[in-house]
């Protein structure tokens, strides 16, 4: 979209002007308003302070909090996204309050350039030789571009994860000689007293070994084709709702192409600590909306560090590499990086004997309720507008009905109804649609996602995060999840519920405000 355009020039002006690129600019005094105080920041989601935010970095337990590291490029209004990346810092004990540390690992202190993704991990035993607690990151570099070198690298820290020095600057992992080989994931397989990292190389995970953190050896691979090429990948294990343990193999991958999501693709299975055996060939998706790529999953540990072992705490970056530089908050806000909201996974059962991740957003979302609007239930025929108006919130209703085709709300309705994000069910699918509003995607094929509904059940559990930028919606607990970017008019604030084919009646609809 992107390509004989820059940035600056397709969302010049003030954010309105921004979004008048994309779409018919709305009334002049309407517009007049809104840029008076035209601000696209989310309201309750994680963004970069300033500049430039991509990947996120798994964040890891010190010292009572999360740190939360991710790529941050201070230079990316004077160089794009080409001038490279470091890792910047932010720490929280919630997942939903952040405190920006600053840069923790810099770009460009070493011939090998800018730091890409990686993982950091406690060297809870001094392995890698840096002391007890010692914090490790091991992170991609590639110091000539496009010559086969990406390579992975170490850098260190004593004073807690705050700041990092690099251990040199030959790679711990050296390329084979081949042109993707990036993005290191570690674990530690203390059944076995060793590291094991799993690595992105194109279409296959690697998977290597080390006592010590600075010298691997290969082991195997697992290899899947038709999904683009893997990226940022992911190895956990978790303990299911029915007690069964299983170890899940995730990873960032492009899966358009097939009619597939492009967000995280995992399989469930068994890993012995070399091999890793799927329960079915195909991958299961974690999202399956546009915009959400490059997560990560982390530890989910109580206020005295404990870890639960039947939950993980997940977030991606609310993005897509097909229209990386498109947002009005380049321009109204100084910025562009914004995360989804940070989730809590489980593995469920499903009635047919194969298990699955469900997602529900991170529980302390609840103490920053800072509005509550209860609607009770309502039963709708055609469109119903609801006197609510709102930017930023959180709605969710159970949808019961006896006979109709489809079922759902208008979220950033505009005055005049014509613009609006539509999430519901239809047919045999839920679905998440984008078309009716702004959003990043010029082409016109990425507006719609979807992901399977049994209509037999004559019911749908919605729960929808709409934020300034972007709307994320849980269906059925969480069963299927839908996060796209949009970028509506700051005066399309209202909200409907509609059916298509029938009458529905939407029980318990709950709306919710949140101040961070």
């Amino acid at each position: 979209m992107m390509r004989g355009m820059s940035r600056r020039a397709l969302f010049a002006g003030t954010a309105v002007g921004a979004t008048a690129a994309l779409l018919p600019a709305p009334p002049a005094a309407a517009s007049a308003r809104a840029a008076a105080c035209a601000r696209y920041r989310a309201a309750y989601h994680f963004t970069v302070p300033d500049q430039w935010k991509n990947d996120p970095q798994r964040p890891v337990w010190i010292d009572g909090e999360y740190h939360y590291y991710y790529l941050y490029n201070p230079d990316y209004f004077t160089g794009g996204t080409t001038a490279g990346t470091a890792w910047r810092l932010a720490t929280s004990t919630d997942l939903v309050h952040f405190r920006d540390r600053g840069i923790a690992v810099p770009k460009d202190t070493t011939p090998n350039g800018d730091v890409w993704s990686g993982c950091a991990v406690v060297d809870t035993d001094g392995t890698a030789g840096f002391g007890r607690g010692a914090v490790v990151v091991l992170a991609t570099m590639e110091p000539v571009e496009g010559a086969n070198t990406q390579a992975q690298y170490l850098y260190y820290s004593t004073d807690g994860g705050r700041t990092f020095t690099h251990h040199g600057t030959d790679p711990v992992l050296p390329n084979p000689g081949v042109r993707d080989f990036r993005d290191p994931k570690v674990i530690r397989d203390e059944e076995r007293g060793r590291w094991v990292m799993v690595l992105a190389e194109n279409n296959k995970v690697g998977f290597y070994h080390s006592a010590d953190l600075k010298s691997w050896t290969y082991v195997g691979g697992f290899v899947k084709d038709g999904i683009g090429v893997l990226e940022c990948p992911d190895l956990f294990r978790i303990r299911a709702d029915d007690g069964t343990v299983k170890w899940v193999l995730g990873v960032s991958a492009n899966g358009k192409g097939s009619g597939l999501p492009n967000t995280y693709a995992y399989w469930t299975g068994a890993f012995d600590g070399t091999t890793f055996t799927p329960d079915a060939a195909e991958p299961q998706w974690l999202d399956h909306g546009w915009d959400w790529y490059g997560a990560v999953t982390f530890e989910k540990r109580d206020s005295s560090g404990r870890l639960d072992e039947g939950t993980r705490y997940a977030i991606g970056w609310l993005n897509n590499w097909d229209y990386p530089n498109t947002t009005p908050t380049i321009d109204s806000d100084g910025f562009n990086g914004t995360d989804s909201i940070v989730r809590e996974v489980t593995l469920k059962r499903a009635t047919s004997g194969t298990y699955y991740l469900a997602s529900r957003p991170v529980a302390a979302l609840d103490s920053y309720v800072s509005r509550t609007v209860r609607l009770g239930d309502l039963e709708v025929d055609g469109t119903h507008v609801l006197d609510y108006r709102g930017l930023s919130y959180e709605v969710s209703c159970e949808i019961t009905w006896e006979a109709l085709t489809g079922a759902g709300l208008q979220l950033r309705r505009s005055p005049d109804g014509v613009r609006h994000i539509d999430a519901g069910v239809y047919g045999d699918y839920a679905f998440l649609n984008r078309r009716t509003t702004v959003n990043p995607d010029a082409s016109g094929r990425w507006q719609e996602s979807k992901s399977p509904f049994d209509p037999s059940a004559r019911r749908v559990r919605l729960r929808i995060l709409v934020d300034r930028t972007s709307v994320e919606m849980f269906v059925d607990d969480g069963r299927y999840v839908h996060s796209s970017e949009v970028f509506p008019y700051l005066i399309d604030d209202r909200l409907a519920l509609f059916t298509i084919g029938g009458r529905a009646v939407f029980r318990d609809t709950v709306i919710r405000e949140f101040a961070i």
